[in-house]
Formats: structure tokens, C-alpha cells, sequence
């Protein structure tokens, strides 16, 4: 409750651009409240006082530059700074080390889940700076990411209303199930969208002439 007054009273003074310049220095690994600061954002664009879509333009913003910040970052100063010099921007070392062990087991697809894995997402600009990550493929993943993050925590609030703090706290606790049911559901949307050529494809894989051509050839 003391962390809702909190941004209930940021807003009261600051507005929208609370919502922009606070994300933007959680990237930078800046204590800030983001996902919840953007659940009562989407909760006062349900009461009319804020525009939702504007809320998704400055909330995309704030987290993909501050994510092309650390980018930037990683790139130019290497492991070494940040390690040295982190804890001056609360990088502390065991949440590089996490950060570190996650982008090994995931690599890219690290930039766009590690948004929704806390102690993470704040680092994920750096470490795909410092693996020298091509930035195309890291705008690919780091924006996509980001829009998806800013849309579902503002929709909570813009959707439940009222009730956006319970359905905040489920989707806290249910983010992996909830990102393992999104990937599902992308896999049977490629699936069958693609159904006709791969079983074109397999077909032809099977084919008499093609088992005689594999025959041939060994």
C-alpha cells in the first residue's frame, strides 16, 4: 500500500511523464516500480483521466530507449566496467551473475522473456551489448518485448478496473505460465499457418522417387 501512494502521488503531481522518465531509469537499473506504476496507469485510463493509447506510446518509449541506453552501455565499456563500476548504478554483482546465467541458457530470446523476470530485465540491455549482440536482432527482440510488456501490465489496469491490484498479483505469479500459453499458442498459429506447405513437404520427402533418389545416393 505504501508503494501504490507512492505513484499514486507522482502521478497527482507529474502526470504522463511519470510513466516515461520512470521506466526509462528502471532500464538504466534505477529502483522504480514500472510494472506496477504502469497496472494503476491503465487503472486511471479505465476512470477517463489518462488516454490509454497515449500511456502505450510514452511506456514503449521510456523502455526502449532505456534499453538502448544499456545497450550502448555494454557495447562500449565491457564486463569489466560494469562489474567494477555497477554498483554506482545498482548493478549489483549477483544479479549480473543471474543475468549472466540466463543469457547463456536463452540468448536472444532472453531480451524479450526477461522483461517479465524480476532482477533480470534491467540487465538484459547491458549483457547484449557487452555479447555484442547485432543491434537489428536486438531491436527485434528488445522493442517486440517491450511492447508486449507495456501492453499487458497497462491492460490489467485498464481492462479489471478496480480489481487491477488481484489480476496484478496473478500475472505476477503465473508470468511463466502465462508466456509458456502465448508461446504455445504462436507455435499452433505458425503451424497452421504454414500447414499445407509442410505437408507438401513431407510429402515429397516421402515420396517412392525421392526414398529411390536417397537409395542412389547411398
Amino acid at each position: 500500500m505504501e508503494l501504490l501512494e507512492k505513484v499514486q502521488q507522482l502521478f497527482g503531481s507529474y502526470g504522463y511523464s511519470v510513466l516515461f522518465f520512470g521506466l526509462l531509469l528502471e532500464f538504466i537499473a534505477l529502483p522504480f516500480p514500472g510494472e506496477t506504476t504502469m497496472a494503476y496507469a491503465g487503472f486511471l485510463s479505465y476512470r477517463g483521466q489518462l488516454d490509454f493509447g497515449r500511456l502505450v506510446i510514452l511506456a514503449f518509449l521510456g523502455t526502449t530507449i532505456g534499453m538502448t541506453i544499456t545497450y550502448f552501455i555494454g557495447a562500449k565499456a565491457g564486463l569489466p566496467f560494469i562489474m567494477k563500476y555497477g554498483k554506482w548504478f545498482f548493478l549489483k554483482p549477483d544479479k549480473l551473475d543471474k543475468t549472466q546465467k540466463w543469457f547463456s541458457k536463452y540468448g536472444y530470446g532472453l531480451i524479450f522473456i526477461g522483461y517479465f523476470i524480476p532482477g533480470v530485465r534491467h540487465f538484459t540491455g547491458y549483457f547484449s551489448g557487452i555479447a555484442a549482440i547485432p543491434f537489428r536482432k536486438f531491436v527485434l527482440y528488445a522493442y517486440s518485448g517491450a511492447l508486449f510488456w507495456v501492453v499487458l501490465f497497462l491492460g490489467i489496469g485498464k481492462l479489471f478496473g478496480p480489481g487491477w491490484s488481484a489480476v496484478f498479483s496473478l500475472a505476477h505469479q503465473y508470468t511463466a505460465y502465462i508466456l509458456a500459453a502465448i508461446a504455445l499458442l504462436l507455435i499452433c498459429v505458425i503451424v497452421y499457418r504454414y500447414r499445407k506447405s509442410l505437408f507438401h513437404r513431407s510429402r515429397r520427402n516421402t515420396s517412392p522417387a525421392r526414398q529411390r533418389q536417397k537409395q542412389n545416393a547411398d
